[in-house]
């Protein structure tokens, strides 16, 4: 027979998946001989079957026959006796803690017949109908699905009859009619009378919990916290202790340090005369910890050395579930707390200094997502009394921070603005690549369409720039120059903030604080710590430079940053990039420069050709030398120009109507006329899969080469100012090795022509992206060519998925989550079945060729954190991501370091 039921004296905390968290916990306290009250776990297993066949496997209903009657014998009470009733409560325990699951039914047994008993047994009849009350207005709210405000609604008409507030002041005869306007409600909505056989309740209530795994509210938890579908959750029915006794009980919760702050201490809120989630109902002021010293100093005793106890066998913060019944100390549950980030890392560091944990322990006990958080500024508190806020919208936070700045609609007003001195937020319907200008200009990007892989929320994403996009509700007029929401309407010019961690956005100036966790990371830890404000901040900086320093020391992975001017070079640095991954050279083409790229495609013979290429090698040279010297000593990887050719040529609409209204005027300008007929001959209908990358640098072979030549030049002229450059040459969206072949005999001969004309040894290593699933699985043959790979994971998704990045989130991936097709987007976190298996491939033949071939990601994926723990385990040597995401990275990469580790040794 398969075993369904678990005593609690049966298991351990290390068994969540099959009694999950709250039955392990249960155990293991029961296990540590704490005073838990006596009861019995019905195990995951038993909810898997149950969703595979929609019906209670035959076995559950004997197994918790006999743990009932074990139960029943353990304490001498039979459940629904007249005289002397067992009463149990019923409560879901996935594996993860899911706010979306069922919620507790307590005093399962009563009925119209054991409530006389349970009177006669306590001596308090108020207390006996209070328990009966309570529990047909759980069981009716959660295993009946009836409307919860129904009940709340009877309640608040019973005090307002007696004249009271709090429903500790309803006596005996209130809530014997109370009891009778519950079970009208349960008629009237259930269409059946509340079940009055115990063993009905128990079996309906366990049920409920099996049907709880698969609400909406539950499938969409699990969806944004990516816990699988399939886990199902336990069931833990515990035998009842009371808190609503009298004056001598009570219930309450307790943490064994502060989740908020992490300050140590005991902290915590206890409810005398109370039972269930009154004490976090808010239904009345609880007591703290303190005050329950004062009322039952026994109590508080124990409870203490208990809280010492878990938190020392858990090492860990515990939060604390516990009743008190006339005095009695029972404890209800128990868990590692959850926490805020600054909570995080003050407790991990704590904890090594009460040496309960070590170092590795402590890096694996916070998270980047915790680190990202501190890291970004954030609106000044607002006074209580503050009117002076007016919310325009809440949309989508893409990007975390604050901003406050000008209103502006356009990236060249964005641009000029800054560069007076102005903050400015860059207002736009949606952004392009041409707004780029305009984006790193502004301090916040505001957008009224698009989701958080829109190219906003990924370029925004990257540069650390807050943003907020899909804001609907906004009527964006880019020719007025105006915005309008609820009745306001938002001139350029005027002041707005943007909140990226809530998606607001308000009218006026709202005070923006500096996270003192960024002046560390970029100003150093004795800035950081002159400038706070109090010990707590001085401790949190000081938690986040001593677990970060531990990362740096014990990660295996390198962090590169993605860095395209010599400005972001030197930030990317501060905050410890160790090289740049990427830098993208077409970037360097835009605003004043665009027209002469324009030129080189499409000039009408070599000579016009090699005119705009003059006019552009020494623009490019002096990128590349300002770059290099702001990486000296470290390797810098440029990849050569990786644009959609589109990007560079006039838009053909507006060409066309530009000509076909000057020959309706009889004003026809033969320049544009030629120039639409090269546009026409050039146009793609898909341009991310056509003229780019590599194909674009064989099709016009002198860009590269003026290119590489820039390249070269630029490493000549630091070495002569006694400069150490590292540069390395990277060609784009190779998919032969003839293709990497081509470029790499081009590199070389320039190399040799600049080392010769300088007088310089010039060997500048060359490799290729890897970021088309064809380079993937042809890698031990372009390994050959190529000296390193960097996989370009967003162009390896969007050509694995068929994906193009900027039009799916907005059509249908909000489809695709809902409907458990996606349980995140391929673009944040790399896709470990798919795309993942690509990347492996890949570095499992290039390795084959070249045993000596650098290995690195500059896509959006290295800086994410499951991406990174994923990219440590194949064996890539470095992560490249954006400047503000290097701290994040470094963390992540050195909890993936004692991760592999830990697995390795078992």
């Amino acid at each position: 027979m398969a075993r369904y039921v678990k005593d609690f004296s049966e298991g351990d905390k290390d068994q969540k998946d099959l009694l999950g968290g709250k039955g392990a916990n249960l155990a293991e306290m029961t296990r540590l001989g704490l005073p838990v009250p006596p009861g019995f776990t019905i195990t995951t297993e038993a909810c898997r079957a149950y969703m595979r066949s929609g019906e209670v496997p035959a076995e559950l209903r004997v197994e918790v026959t006999m743990a009932v009657r074990h139960l029943e014998d353990q304490l001498g009470r039979r459940l629904g006796d007249f005289h002397d009733p067992l009463l149990v409560s019923v409560r879901s325990g996935a594996k993860f803690s899911m706010p979306g699951m069922m919620e507790t039914v307590l005093n399962v047994g009563l009925n119209d017949a054991s409530v006389q008993g349970l009177a006669e047994l306590s001596g308090d009849e108020r207390f006996a109908w209070d328990s009966y009350r309570r529990l047909i207005q759980m069981f009716g709210r959660t295993v009946l699905d009836i409307d919860a405000d129904r009940f709340a609604d009877a309640l608040d008409k019973a005090k307002a009859a007696r004249g009271v507030t709090a429903d500790v002041d309803l006596d005996a005869t209130d809530l014997r009619a109370l009891v009778d306007t519950y079970k009208q409600i349960v008629r009237e909505e259930s269409g059946r009378e509340f079940p009055q056989h115990p063993r009905e309740q128990l079996d309906m209530a366990i049920v409920a919990v099996f049907d709880s795994w698969g609400t909406e509210r539950a499938r969409l938890y699990r969806r944004k916290e990516r816990i699988p579908d399939d886990l199902g959750t336990a069931v833990n029915v515990c035998s009842m202790v009371f808190g609503n006794l009298g004056p001598t009980s009570g219930t309450g919760v307790a943490f064994t340090r502060d989740p908020a702050s992490g300050r140590t201490g005991d902290y915590g809120d206890y409810l005398v005369n109370a039972q269930g989630e009154d004490v976090v109902a808010g239904i009345r002021n609880t007591l703290s910890l303190a005050d329950l010293e004062q009322v039952d100093p026994a109590a508080h005793a124990e409870l203490r050395q208990a809280m010492r106890r878990l938190e020392t066998h858990y090492r860990d913060l515990c939060d604390i579930e516990f009743t008190i019944e006339r005095g009695k100390l029972w404890m209800l549950q128990t868990r590692v707390g959850k926490r805020t980030a600054p909570a995080a890392f003050r407790i991990a560091c704590q904890l090594v200094d009460e040496h309960l944990i070590t170092m590795d322990e402590a890096l694996s006990r916070v998270t980047g997502a915790q680190l990202s958080q501190l890291q970004f500024p954030q609106f000044a508190p607002a006074a209580d009394d503050d009117e002076s806020r007016v919310l325009l919208t809440r949309a989508m936070p893409a990007s975390p921070g604050a901003a406050v700045g000008m209103a502006v609609f356009d990236p060249a007003t964005a641009e000029q603005w800054a560069a007076e001195g102005k903050d400015v937020i860059l207002v736009r319907r949606e952004t392009n690549p041409d707004d780029l200008g305009g984006m790193i200009a502004a301090v916040g990007v505001l957008t009224a369409r698009g989701g958080k892989t829109s190219h906003a929320a990924v370029v925004a994403r990257g540069m650390g720039r807050t943003c907020v996009v899909g804001a609907e509700e906004l009527v964006i007029d880019a020719t007025s120059r105006t915005m309008k929401a609820r009745g306001h309407t938002v001139h350029e010019g005027d002041i707005i903030a943007i909140d990226g961690t809530s998606g607001e956005v308000v009218l006026g100036d709202v005070p923006v604080m500096p996270s003192p966790v960024q002046r560390y990371l970029e100003d150093g830890l004795d800035v950081a710590l002159a400038e706070a404000p109090d010990d707590e901040t001085r401790d949190l900086v000081r938690a986040v430079d001593r677990i970060l320093r531990h990362a740096d020391a014990t990660r295996r992975l390198h962090v590169h940053a993605n860095a395209d001017t010599a400005e972001d070079a030197v930030r990317a640095r501060s905050l410890g990039a160790e090289g740049i991954g990427l830098c993208r050279t077409e970037h360097m083409f835009l605003g004043e420069r665009r027209v002469l790229v324009e030129r080189v495609v499409l000039a009408a013979d070599d000579a016009e050709q090699q005119k705009a290429f003059d006019a552009l090698l020494p623009l490019q040279r002096q990128d590349f030398t300002e770059l290099l010297e702001a990486m000296d000593g470290l390797p810098t990887t440029i990849r050569l120009i990786d644009p959609p050719l589109h990007e560079f040529l006039p838009d053909l609409t507006d060409l066309s109507v530009r000509v076909a209204l000057a020959a309706e005027r009889g004003k026809v300008d033969e320049d544009d006329v030629t120039l639409l007929a090269a546009v026409r001959r050039m146009h793609e209908a898909n341009p991310m899969l056509g003229l780019r990358g590599v194909r674009l640098g064989l099709v016009v072979p002198g860009l590269f080469d003026l290119q590489i030549r820039a390249v070269c030049e630029a490493v000549a002229a630091r070495l002569a100012a006694g400069g150490d450059p590292h540069a390395e040459i990277m060609v784009p969206l190779v998919g032969s090795v003839q293709e990497l072949r081509l470029v790499r005999d081009r590199a070389q001969a320039i190399m040799a022509d600049v080392a010769a004309e300088q007088g310089v040894a010039i060997d500048l290593p060359v490799g290729c992206m890897i970021e088309l699933p064809r380079a993937a699985l042809t890698a031990d043959r372009i390994a050959a060519q190529a000296q390193f790979f960097s996989f370009g994971t967003n162009d390896l998704t969007q050509t694995t998925w068929g994906f193009s990045r900027d039009d799916v989130e907005g059509a249908f991936f909000a489809q695709y989550t809902a409907n458990g097709v996606l349980s995140v987007s391929p673009f944040e976190t790399i896709d470990v079945r798919g795309v993942g298996q690509l990347v492996q491939i890949a570095v499992e033949k290039g390795r084959q060729t070249r045993p000596d071939l650098t290995l690195g990601v500059c896509g959006e994926h290295g800086g994410d954190p499951e991406s990174i723990r994923f990219f440590d385990a194949v064996g890539l040597d470095y992560v490249s991501c954006s400047p503000f995401r290097v701290p994040i990275a470094r963390l992540e990469a050195g909890r993936a370091a004692i991760e592999h580790e830990g697995s390795d040794s078992r």
